[in-house]
């Protein structure tokens, strides 16, 4: 028997929680073809004939069902995927700066800025995943306090809330058309106070974001609430907020650029609708410091799965959002300082004595052709900011 397992259940590895068994009921029954756990027989037919019994006892009390997530654990693992992924990458700009000065000499507007101006044309609203990542020049322009997102993808972005567009809303999952309108708006209204609100990003409490979620689920609300009190790296408020320390930098300008697409469809069980954000943020910061000129970016993607219950069909909070999956990778923040709760952008000045050792691969963050589940959850580098 292994260590610390549970009193009359074997602690070796064929044992599996109930949850487990339940979710492969319940898949088995959609036919999705999911390998049985191993466990004898017995066991599956007595879980399932258990959660059966509880479904049909709240049908016959009249009392609503419970969501998913108060069975299957922390919600944000949706079901099978990877649970409170979050990706750091750091800049490796020394070999780069060296290279761009060189440059001066042969074509100084690649340095100075008169190549690329941030009064170019927006590009079009997101509307499906991209096939590939923005195109780079070899020597980008160098940011400035004038022009934050000069020689960067985004200086054709959408300003803050603007590139956070909502699809048209529809009947879905036994939701009202409605119903569905109030998850869409209540989404934006979550990235906005989560990535774009201006206390939020000087690390304040995020009170209007947490007002959004349903306070009855712990593993979301009641985790958010936890990591922001005392951050971690298992419980680190970065999952859901973006936040710099004040002490350190300031923002470039007043305004993040903006880009992703947002998506709906139903639930697993009727009186559901599931939506799924996958947006890019981008944030231009200088040193706290007086007289500081020096800019950088740090470059955050986020990828959430939200859901809205029907009050009269499940256990919820009318109104507010229920977190299934929570996932972000950052572009150019300090990996050695990761769980302390801030993003920790790196400027050129920071490398001067080297670049920081990273162990994953070197990622472009504009890219938004991958799904994060597919890329490395080691420190990385960075190609761009």
């Amino acid at each position: 028997m292994g260590k610390n397992a549970p009193e009359g259940r074997p602690g070796d590895g064929a044992s599996v929680s109930d949850e487990e068994w339940a979710e492969f009921v319940r898949r088995a029954g959609e036919g999705s073809g999911a390998d049985a756990p191993k466990e004898p027989s017995a066991r599956a037919r007595m879980v399932a004939a258990r959660l059966r019994a509880e479904d049909e006892r709240r049908r016959r009390e009249g009392k609503p069902a419970e969501p998913e997530g108060w069975r299957t654990g922390p919600a944000w693992q949706e079901r099978n995927g990877s649970a409170r992924k979050r990706r750091r990458l750091v800049p490796v700009l020394g070999v780069l700066v060296a290279v761009g000065l060189a440059v001066v000499a042969v074509r100084p507007e690649l340095v100075t800025g008169e190549a690329a101006r941030e009064d170019s044309a927006p590009l079009a609203a997101e509307t499906a995943r991209p096939t590939a990542a923005p195109s780079a020049d070899l020597f980008p322009d160098r940011p400035t306090l004038k022009e934050p997102f000069r020689g960067s993808p985004a200086v054709g972005w959408a300003a803050g809330a603007a590139g956070i567009e909502l699809p048209e809303a529809k009947a879905v999952g036994g939701m009202s058309k409605e119903q569905v309108a109030h998850a869409l708006r209540s989404t934006k209204e979550l990235l906005v106070a989560s990535n774009l609100d201006p206390a939020t990003l000087r690390g304040e409490w995020p009170g209007a974001a947490l007002k959004l979620l349903d306070p009855l689920q712990k593993d979301g609300h009641g985790a958010l609430e936890k990591a922001l009190r005392k951050p971690a790296k298992d419980e680190d408020p970065l999952w859901m907020f973006s936040r710099f320390d004040p002490a350190q930098v300031r923002p470039a300008g007043d305004v993040v650029r903006t880009r992703g697409r947002m998506t709906f469809g139903k639930g697993d069980r009727s009186g559901e609708v599931r939506v799924y954000a996958d947006y890019t943020f981008v944030y231009p910061v200088v040193k706290a410091k007086p007289g500081a000129d020096e800019v950088t970016r740090t470059v955050v993607r986020r990828q959430l799965t939200l859901a809205l219950y029907d009050p009269a069909q499940v256990i919820t909070t009318r109104g507010r959002l229920y977190v299934l999956r929570m996932d972000m990778t950052s572009g150019n923040s300090d990996c050695s300082k990761d769980g302390d709760g801030f993003l920790r952008p790196q400027f050129t000045e920071d490398l001067a004595g080297g670049a920081p050792e990273v162990s994953g691969p070197s990622v472009d963050p504009y890219d938004r052709s991958q799904d994060l589940d597919d890329l490395s959850q080691e420190c990385g580098a960075v190609t761009r900011t």
